[in-house]
């Protein structure tokens, strides 16, 4: 285990009916002029709005709105939200939604106090020294962006998708509810349980020996996120299979799993371009991209034995000490079938994706590594994300 560093400023308020709780809670931190920032009209419908508005209202917290958030959220509105919190001096940004919401959000909050262009902080020529204070009313499990110290915002003209990773992004509060949840089509259920899962496996996917703790946590929220994704996808309005998914999605992206271990993050970067491209859902890309990754990796033989513990912990397969090989493609073809189970794409003609843009997609894709290459687990060059996308064909 590698030394590590983790703190976690968010105060998570979680349960039923939690949302009437949001202005005592925020004018605790502080605020006294809020940005309301949220996705499309479901939220306006189901009066989730008008609750946060009254909550903040009789906490004498004043409010101003901002709706149109997007999936795979923009560049253009995020500069539309720096201009009105600077316009309305809002001193505390408020995301009321999913990971589409919540990214922007931040976005903006750091934008909103940058004298530069806020898209410096995504392509590398600036980092973030300051930020307002934000919160988070969370309706969708996926993202974990509720507490995570990411951020992923698309340029919209030129299709770049481009994460940025800062505490500076961590939330200081989190109301989650699990009950908002359950109005959600199986489809973005689906989506958002492929997406915690798939945070977990970037996590457990390292070579850094000795984090059985680690890798025991990991393995037990992989099962937890596998079978409450097979009821809710049937059950929406499950609430226990809603709260462990929601539960989930925090700790699956907040380092909580992944302290004294290497992360590896290549799935992500390689999916961010599918969905820049086809503007597909992101658990949806991240549906065909990570199966493709394992099977390059079932091409390694140093790698197989980690591929074949995910198979045996995880997915209950028997392990086959004379061919450990066919235990990892056991583990991948479960991965696989369940994926098919909850309803989502596992190839490429499924995701809408084109094999002739096979080439640009390789060579859009971010490599942070100091030779050019992205990932840790293995250091993936242009050739190996060809091979990779190739692979999820």
């Amino acid at each position: 285990m590698i030394n590590f560093s983790h703190y976690l400023p968010t105060r998570f308020v979680f349960g039923r009916g939690v949302e009437d709780q949001t202005g005592e809670q925020v004018r605790a931190l502080g605020a006294t002029k809020v940005l309301i920032h949220y996705g499309g009209g479901s939220a306006v419908r189901s009066g989730l709005i008008a609750r946060v508005e009254a909550s903040l209202d009789a906490a004498g917290v004043k409010h101003v709105s901002l709706g149109g958030a997007q999936p795979n959220p923009r560049d253009t509105k995020v500069y539309e939200g720096i201009d009105l919190i600077r316009r309305e001096k809002v001193d505390f940004v408020l995301a009321v939604g999913g990971g589409s919401a919540i990214d922007s959000a931040k976005a903006m909050a750091h934008g909103a106090l940058y004298d530069g262009d806020f898209w410096d902080f995504f392509c590398g020529k600036a980092k973030p020294e300051k930020s307002l204070p934000k919160g988070v009313v969370l309706t969708m499990s996926a993202a974990g962006s509720e507490s995570s110290d990411s951020c992923v915002i698309t340029q919209e003209s030129t299709k770049t998708k481009r994460g940025l990773n800062t505490e500076l992004n961590r939330p200081l509060l989190a109301i989650m509810d699990p009950e908002l949840t359950m109005t959600l089509p199986p489809y973005q259920i689906a989506c958002g349980a492929t997406d915690i899962l798939a945070h977990i496996m970037e996590r457990y996917f390292t070579n850094e020996p000795d984090v059985d703790l680690t890798d025991r946590l990991c393995e037990g929220t992989m099962q937890a996120v596998i079978r409450a994704a097979r009821v809710m996808v049937k059950e929406p309005h499950d609430y226990d299979a809603a709260a462990q998914l929601m539960w989930a999605s925090t700790i699956a992206h907040n380092d909580t799993l992944s302290v004294g271990r290497v992360k590896d993050f290549a799935s992500h970067q390689i999916e961010h371009e599918l969905s820049a491209l086809y503007d597909c859902a992101h658990g949806a890309g991240l549906a065909v991209v990570f199966p493709g990754w394992l099977r390059f990796m079932l091409q390694k033989p140093d790698k197989v034995m980690r591929l074949a513990q995910f198979a045996v912990r995880v997915w209950g397969c028997q392990m086959d000490f004379e061919h450990p090989e066919k235990t990892a493609q056991a583990g991948i073809d479960a991965y696989v079938a369940w994926l098919k189970e909850i309803g989502m794409p596992v190839t490429f003609a499924e995701l809408g994706a084109r094999e002739v843009d096979i080439p640009y997609l390789a060579g859009k894709v971010k490599r942070p590594n100091p030779d050019g290459t992205v990932g840790k687990f293995y250091a993936l060059n242009t050739e190996d994300i060809e091979k990779i996308y190739r692979l999820c064909l």
